[in-house]
């Protein structure tokens, strides 16, 4: 949960927010003045990939308050806070406030994901999540998945969860990822759909669409929502090497 009071809580910083990036232990102190870019040819050169924009995402400072802008034409961006609580899609021509401490930024160009952190020294909103319950039980959203559709989110989320820290990963293909399983292309494929299908009836966009070159871009999305929102951590990798239970297929 978020605190989202105009009045920020005793001992909160007044001053000015400065801010920074942070991607593959690189450091981008950000000017209030000029705007900061992210892409293939920007002031955080990110990669050589073809499939990313020269200039993708754009950091600004107006009125004193941080923003995060999409200013490309295909791409879009995945966002969160620290704590994993809340998380926001960057559509093209889209816009954002930067108003955490620390918001995480996910995307993915081609096979190529990428993920970058935002730090500002003055957030204006504060997190106030509730301590876990002694169970141990969580439940993320209302949305509840077989083992087999685990399996699948876990199988296309492997390379990320391996990654520590910022930096890239690459997002299997279909075909990879149903022979990490030992499954048919045709059962992987009809249980992606299934899951997408499952997480775009609550409101997660960006995993419906037509065929052809946007399959690279639903499985990316859903592994950046799924990564970010703690659908699948790197504790449940182990379960991609135990034996499997089939008799959810139905």
């Amino acid at each position: 949960m978020i605190d989202e009071t105009t009045t920020p809580p005793p001992g909160a910083p007044t001053t000015r927010s400065d801010a920074s990036v942070e991607f593959c232990g690189e450091w981008f102190p950000l000017s209030h003045e000029k705007p900061f870019e992210i892409g293939r040819e920007a002031d955080l050169d990110i990669d050589d990939n073809q499939y990313l924009h020269r200039r993708f995402l754009q950091i600004s400072n107006v009125d004193g308050m941080w923003w995060l802008s999409n200013v490309g034409s295909r791409l879009s961006a995945t966002v969160s806070d620290a704590s994993r609580t809340m998380q926001a899609w960057l559509a093209p021509g889209a816009r954002m406030p930067i108003v955490f401490g620390l918001t995480t930024v996910v995307f993915t160009a081609g096979p190529t994901s990428y993920e970058f952190t935002v730090h500002t020294t003055a957030p204006t909103f504060f997190d106030s999540s509730p301590v876990p319950s002694g169970s141990g039980a969580t439940t993320v959203g209302a949305v509840t998945f077989t083992a087999s559709q685990k399996l699948l989110i876990l199988a296309l989320a492997e390379p990320m969860l391996k990654r520590e820290g910022t930096g890239t990963s690459e997002i299997p293909s279909s075909q990879l990822a149903a022979e990490r399983l030992g499954w048919a292309l045709s059962r992987f494929n009809r249980k992606l759909d299934n899951v997408c299908d499952k997480l775009s009836r609550t409101g997660v966009e960006g995993l419906r669409g037509g065929v052809g070159a946007l399959a690279t871009n639903r499985r990316a999305r859903l592994v950046e929502y799924a990564v970010l929102s703690r659908l699948v951590t790197k504790a449940d990798l182990p379960l991609l090497d135990q034996p499997s239970d089939d008799n959810d297929d139905r």
